[in-house]
């Protein structure tokens, strides 16, 4: 009979999931800007960024509103190693005078209550910071501001809906700060939901904790969710916990189709009709009133105790939850039953016993039911945030009806369980909740100001003023003209190498064109074919080889048979073996050139160190492989540096291109400059393209002032200790290893990894450039930065803020040297403003997603009256050799 009656009552599997995801599209609701007004979940954030890590410590205060008791404690939290806390308690009563009376009466006994819990514990000389508990949806914009939405739990106080509470609270204690000794004071430094205090709780026992749940006099939940979902709050990095204020769910009918005419007629005489139905239909507040809502209607009909009414049944709120509970008890539950309904004048038989019973169990079984909805709808965002097939969490738990109740809980976890089977969940219930919790808040608050502290030093010697990035330029200006004078150049560290290319393309050249592509740890052997005329284009071929480390740094003889066998796999695999093609070879090390296919080699960089190359001329070197090998013969043309392959690409396609700019595994630039002012090269008409080979600047020590220890740490690691040390501050090559030295420090100071530096963080080059780019895209996060010893959401963010501070300064340096480059080209020119094009190739300028705007806009605050257009040269280097290789054969041809 009792099945029939509360059919309605019985939720199935389908109608579970059904409620899910009607759960999960009111979330989303609640997080978007544009919706969050009309949301009934009204998901706000808490301003609580991140959990307890272990290292919090100190004394803290915290008071607790929101049930029948009103609550102060003292939480002593100690950084031992073994993560201890010690709480210490005392409970006041919340008097209904002051629960339905006005704002000011209730902060100043708040106020009262927490000067007696001060003089009991001997506290009042001592400045604590308070976390303040409060169980009710209030709006916050920072961590210790809420405003009051609405209030619950029949709490009724006047003049404190819309106003914030943390300033009612600040207001009353400050009138009691005559009875402090003068040393002694509070700060209230963080507001919390007691579903927050319950998750924090738990989160310092298991750092898996990011959920929290209470299911007791009322019902919520919180979690923490991904920054760039949260639309009502600036910014998109790292998490913040979502207080979802899930008790009003449904209250714009969504649940209608599963409320029974109990819960209309329960909510008909409730203090705040139509709101809070979801709270309504699951907390310990109104279960017992609907049992006795559904005992009434039952008797009435007959169906129970032969049809007798007593006065009981009629009395609203004579039913408490205290007793479903007790009826519900496995052994003792029908005498129990028994005891209660005879209490209540009710005189029930056997069958009577059996039939309340049953009734408790349906209301009680479906509020489980419909709490495990909403949860499982959270722990499926969850897990579809972090992209994972499969999670393991933990969902910290508070409430009376969960504690208490008999089988509320194992009824709860296995309804979770079978709605979200790919979740693997611990329920953790919080011992001490909220009130430790709102200590926990506070405590991680005052961790994270002093790690922000340090993070800032660490990182400021990494912000480049306005006034520093000009004094970059200027020496960068200076150092040029070193480098063209020839009094100064041999001594000069920016070598302003002369490389005898003197003519951009004019679209008349054509023809079959080799060209090799040597700069990094691959190598490229290209055919280029040139059209001219009307139906102009380049097409090209190539193949990628690997250069062995060994090969790199074996000898020179080695590597350049290396290249011939690369260049012989590549003429057989395209069948031209036999034709003796124009090569063009872009070799981006510093050379000193005498003409356009002669090449010394100065120096090796990027990690290149073959033997017998320096001093000696590569183009030799290349003829003597080739003629070692006796398979083929080619007429090597030109040997080029990317940076001028890279502006001759881009000149092919923009006249006004000029410049050429290297920002990837190294970093340089070229540029076509008068030949009045290359005064190591006879003659004075016309233009040659200077080779700058910028690396080299502040080699002679003049940026030493805003070099950093970490700075030193990598030159000092590097295979050419003091040299090419602007290159190692702008290139990839060094920008990880810069990136890796900063959070070796941090990890020694405890601020990043719980302290512990692990293995493959030790590792010389474990950082890789890329990594910086796809950090600062989000693209790779916890779960990929493990193996560097990644452990939580607070880590990935350090980690960020890391990264975009070594490769933004990276980006403003090579914007220096630029516009000193962009504003000499002004000068000479003698025009006020200055169009000109450069031409960019290299990783660092087309993958990360921030280095190219901060370059654009250095050079744009640099030099103002210099309108420069970025042009990304598509494969530039390879490409362009071949186009050097035209001009200079057409050129030659000319010439003839």
């Amino acid at each position: 009979q009792v099945d029939r009656y509360l059919y309605h009552m019985r939720l199935s599997d389908d109608v579970l999931l059904d409620v899910m995801a009607r759960f999960q599209a009111e979330m989303v609701k609640g997080l978007g800007k544009d919706t969050n007004p009309t949301a009934t979940v009204k998901m706000l954030p808490s301003f609580v960024r991140s959990l307890p890590d272990g290292s919090e410590k100190g004394d803290f205060l915290a008071v607790d509103l929101g049930g029948s008791q009103f609550r102060a404690h003292q939480v002593k939290v100690c950084d031992d190693g073994k993560q201890s806390s010690q709480l210490e308690s005392k409970f006041y009563p919340t008097p209904k005078e002051v629960i339905q009376g006005n704002g000011t009466e209730l902060f100043d006994y708040i106020a009262d209550c927490l000067l007696d819990f001060m003089e009991t514990k001997s506290l009042k000389h001592k400045k604590l910071p308070l976390g303040f508990t409060f169980s009710f949806p209030c709006k916050q914009t920072k961590l210790e501001e809420g405003v009051l939405l609405a209030w619950t739990k029949h709490f009724k106080v006047r003049g404190v809906q819309d106003t914030d509470v943390v300033s009612s609270l600040r207001k009353a204690l400050q009138k009691h700060k005559a009875s402090f000794v003068p040393a002694g004071d509070v700060d209230v430094l963080a507001l919390v939901n007691d579903t927050v205090g319950t998750m924090m709780t738990c989160g310092y026992d298991d750092p898996r904790c990011e959920v929290g749940l209470i299911i007791g006099t009322g019902t919520n939940a919180c979690y923490m969710e991904e920054m760039r979902h949260i639309d009502l709050v600036e910014g998109d990095e790292g998490r913040m916990c979502i207080n979802t204020e899930w008790g009003a769910f449904g209250d714009d009918g969504a649940l209608d189709d599963l409320r029974t005419e109990f819960d209309r007629e329960l909510d008909l005489g409730s203090l705040n009709p139509g709101k809070q139905l979801f709270e309504k239909m699951i907390s310990s507040l109104y279960l017992g009133e609907l049992v006795r809502l559904i005992l009434l209607k039952m008797t009435k009909e007959g169906l129970l105790f032969n049809g007798k009414v007593s006065t009981a049944l009629l009395t609203k709120g004579k039913i408490e939850m205290k007793h479903v509970s007790a009826m519900e008890k496995y052994k003792e539950g029908l005498s129990n039953t028994k005891e209660i309904l005879t209490e209540l004048n009710l005189f029930p038989s056997e069958e009577d016993c059996i039939a309340v019973q049953h009734v408790c169990t349906i209301v009680s079984f479906r509020s489980a039911n419909l709490c495990a909805a909403a949860l499982a709808a959270i722990l499926t965002r969850l897990r579809e945030n972090k992209k994972l097939l499969r999670m393991r969490t933990t969902v910290g738990i508070d409430g009376g009806l969960y504690k208490t109740h008999p089988q509320y809980a194992k009824r709860l976890h296995k309804v979770v369980r079978r709605l979200v089977p790919n979740c693997d969940v611990r329920f953790l219930l919080s011992v001490s909740g909220s009130g430790k919790g709102a200590a926990m808040v506070t405590a991680v608050a005052y961790r994270l100001a002093a790690q922000r502290k340090q993070i800032d030093a660490a990182l400021a010697p990494f912000l480049l003023s306005l006034e520093t990035l000009r004094e970059v330029k200027n020496k960068m200006r200076t150092e040029l003209e070193y480098g063209l004078k020839r009094e100064t150049q041999a001594s000069a560290t920016v070598k302003m190498l002369p490389t005898y290319v003197c003519g951009t393309p004019d679209g008349t050249e054509k023809g079959k064109f080799l060209a090799l592509d040597l700069g990094g740890t691959n190598f490229r052997v290209l055919l280029v074919k040139i059209r001219s005329g009307r139906r102009r284009s380049v097409q090209m071929y190539n193949k990628i080889f690997a250069i062995p480390l060994e090969i790199m740094q074996g000898t020179g003889e080695e590597l350049f048979d290396h290249i011939v066998q690369c260049i012989a796999d590549f003429l057989e695999y395209m069948g031209i073996k036999g034709a003796r093609l124009p090569l063009g070879f872009t070799f981006s090390f510093p050379c000193r050139q005498a003409s356009i296919d002669k090449g010394t080699l100065v120096g090796w960089t990027k990690g290149f160190k073959a033997t017998d190359c320096e001093g000696e001329d590569v183009v030799d070197m290349l003829r003597e492989a080739i003629r070692r090998r006796n398979e083929f013969d080619l007429d090597i043309v030109a040997v080029v540096n990317d940076t001028v392959g890279t502006m001759m690409t881009c000149g092919y396609e923009d006249p006004n291109c000029e410049i050429g700019l290297i920002a990837g595994t190294g970093s340089n630039v070229c540029y076509m400059e008068d030949m009045k002012n290359i005064e190591i090269v006879e003659g004075n008409e016309g233009k040659m393209c200077i080779n700058t080979e910028w690396g080299g600047f502040g080699d002679n020590g003049c940026i030493d002032n805003i070099r950093t220890k970490y700075d030193k740490e990598v030159d000092e690691g590097s295979l050419n200790p003091g040299k090419q040390r602007y290159e190692k501050m702008t290139s990839g090559m060094y920008l990880g290893e810069i990136v890796r030295q900063i959070l070796i420090d941090l990890t020694k100071q405890g601020l990043l990894f719980r302290g512990q530096i692990s293995e493959s963080l030790r590792k010389r080059g474990i950082f890789e450039t890329k990594f910086l780019s796809q950090i600062e895209r989000w693209l790779i996060w916890l779960g990929s930065l493990m193996n560097l010893g990644v452990s939580t959401c607070d880590d990935s963010i350090i980690v960020k803020e890391v990264c975009g501070a070594v490769s933004k300064r990276a980006a403003q340096l090579c914007g220096a040297g630029l516009a000193a480059i962009v504003e000499k080209k002004r000068e000479d020119r003698g025009v006020e403003h200055l169009q000109i094009t450069v031409g960019v190739d290299g990783t660092l300028y087309k993958l990360h997603p921030h280095f190219s705007r901060v370059l654009r806009e250095t050079v744009k605050e640099l030099a103002p009256q210099c309108d420069v257009t970025f042009m990304l040269s598509e494969d530039g280097s390879g490409k362009g050799a071949a186009l050097i290789t035209a001009v200079a054969k057409r050129l030659h041809n000319v010439g003839q």
